[in-house]
């Protein structure tokens, strides 16, 4: 029986020679990760389920890792780091990456890939939607609700029904004005926001085998805007080259069957690809540049895990140098590792985060999801005002940023830096030096 990647790595955690789609398997779980938001529900249904002096399953399996509602006055979104930092210490976990410390990081995303627990051939399993971002290294990497995380947490292991897969290729010479984010928007205009549902999403192509690791997890992180249950695809040179700088764990390197059996293949010629833009108030809304060039804009925002990664930054670097934002611009770097990176990292002979700050862009030292999930009334960057905003983030829905009324565009951060400078939607090629 031909298998998909996603097939395999469930095959393997439920110790099956294969599986089928729509099969349900009982599956071993390698990383669970909980974040603030979370946390609390999870281990609420976990002592009362498994009772209040359980144990976990494993303290080196759990990774909790604030980030969402931190850097705030607000005293419930407090409380949640409060419990989470009781509970690790009543468990004696190993990675608990607590705000306040030198241990802290930022986006749980990106922090889980820097730390090393994302590795090929892994179930990783998180209480965000946007875990599916692990998928870049070639793990089955989910979201799941509390109920499931607490399971998770007592036992190991969860029940998972096989996703069938879509296959999606990425071939031709991509241009030097277009990033990930053009092309997971390019995917999304197709499938919509529901035209993968509990689907795997399987990329690849020349466009993927040469790409770098952080625009890898861009493609991953927004398949789950299309209803997808993960996105995932085979590690690449500079990907096994990561993980050998940040993980000492074995791992599996797995490789879809050549016939294997796919729900529908979408593949792309890349080569005449045009900057693309989602417009109010869905991701899947999207639009070429030439059709949104001119919609007037009040702020900018770089960030997120979607977009606030050093691949991120040195892109609207390479627009802003020797320019000047014309509306409020607001970076935020996802972890503390990217912080350290824009700081040391040269284009030309000023730092990425000189750049940044020379060109007016103001740039949170305080690395978190900040106004990407709204957040707290004191949340770094948050809407508070019903402003046309355009954002390297992952969601437009109403309120996502903050205010139920703002408009917010989805856009690559080439597209983003250069409609900062414009002050209304352009097209990134007239801006880049």
């Amino acid at each position: 029986m031909n298998q998909t990647l996603s097939q395999k790595i469930l095959a393997k955690a439920s110790n099956k020679k294969n599986v089928g789609n729509g099969e349900v398997v009982w599956t071993k779980v390698d990383i669970l990760m909980t974040h603030d938001p979370c946390s609390p529900g999870v281990i609420g249904i976990f002592k009362r389920e498994f009772g209040e002096k359980a144990k976990i399953w494993d303290t080196e399996r759990h990774v909790m890792i604030p980030d969402h509602f931190i850097f705030t006055a607000d005293a419930k979104a407090n409380a949640n780091i409060r419990l989470m930092r009781q509970f690790a210490k009543e468990q004696g976990h190993k990675y608990f990456y607590d705000v306040g410390t030198t241990n802290y990081k930022g986006v749980c995303h990106i922090a889980l890939a820097q730390e090393g627990h994302n590795r090929p051939g892994e179930v990783l399993v998180g209480t965000d939607s946007h875990t599916v971002t692990s998928g870049a290294f070639g793990t089955f990497s989910i979201g799941v609700g509390n109920t499931d995380a607490a399971f998770v947490l007592g036992t190991g292991e969860i029940p998972l029904k096989v996703p069938p897969t879509i296959k999606v290729i990425f071939n031709g010479e991509l241009n030097s004005h277009l990033m990930a984010k053009d092309l997971i928007l390019q995917v999304l205009a197709d499938l919509t926001t529901k035209g993968a549902t509990y689907c795997a999403i399987e990329f690849s192509g020349e466009v993927i085998d040469n790409m770098t690791v952080e625009e890898r997890m861009t493609l991953c992180n927004m398949v789950i805007e299309c209803g997808a249950k993960n996105g995932i695809m085979v590690p690449n040179d500079s990907t096994l080259k990561y993980l050998e700088q940040r993980n000492s764990i074995s791992f599996e390197v797995f490789t879809p069957d050549k016939d294997a059996e796919y729900a529908k293949v979408l593949e792309y010629d890349v080569t005449n690809m045009k900057p693309l833009v989602a417009k109010p108030h869905s991701p899947d809304n999207v639009a070429v540049i030439n059709e949104a060039q001119g919609i007037s804009l009040d702020r900018a925002y770089i960030g997120s895990c979607t977009g606030g990664k050093l691949t991120d930054f040195m892109a609207a670097a390479k627009v802003l140098d020797g320019k000047k934002v014309s509306i409020n611009t607001f970076a935020v770097p996802a972890t503390r590792e990217v912080l350290d990176e824009i700081i040391t990292t040269k284009i030309g002979d000023k730092s990425v985060y000189e750049i940044l700050v020379k060109s007016g862009v103001n740039v949170s030292a305080e690395t978190s999801c900040a106004a990407c999930c709204g957040g707290p009334a004191d949340t770094f960057g948050r809407v508070n005002e019903p402003k046309a905003t355009i954002s390297t983030t992952n969601r437009n829905f109403p309120g996502r940023m903050g205010n139920k009324k703002a408009h917010i565009y989805l856009a690559s951060p080439y597209t983003v830096a250069a409609s900062a400078v414009a002050g209304h939607i352009v097209d990134p090629k007239d801006y880049l030096n």
